[in-house]
């Protein structure tokens, strides 16, 4: 059993920066080191799409959309994982939500204006 709960969203001018943090808690955070952290995404009308993948080494994988402005980094000592957004455009504008395996949080408003 693991909870995660995202944080940092907010609004922001297209152009700014935000980093969300996801906080993982739970009886089975002793293996969650074993298997990838990823970040979602979900805009109004649309479907859920995959935004970043970060593996136990640090190994990550990035949507093509993100790539070169978003990072992906963990701590697994903290059993926590970020995501460090730069030059945020409006098109980003979603919630955000944490994944791990089967569990998810409860998802984080990123609102980017123009």
């Amino acid at each position: 059993q693991v909870q995660l709960e995202e944080s940092g969203g907010g609004t922001v001018q297209a152009g700014g920066s935000l980093r969300l943090s996801c906080a993982a808690s739970g009886r089975a955070l002793r293996f969650i080191e074993l298997n990838d952290m990823s970040w979602y995404r979900q805009a109004p009308g649309k479907q859920r799409e995959l935004v970043a993948t970060i593996n136990h080494y640090g190994t990550s994988d990035y949507a093509n959309s993100v790539k070169g402005r978003f990072i992906i980094s963990r701590d697994n000592a903290k059993n926590t994982v970020h995501l460090q957004m730069n030059d945020l455009k409006p098109e980003d504008t979603a919630v955000y939500y944490c994944n791990y395996v089967a569990y998810w949080g409860r998802g984080t408003q990123v609102t980017v204006s123009s």
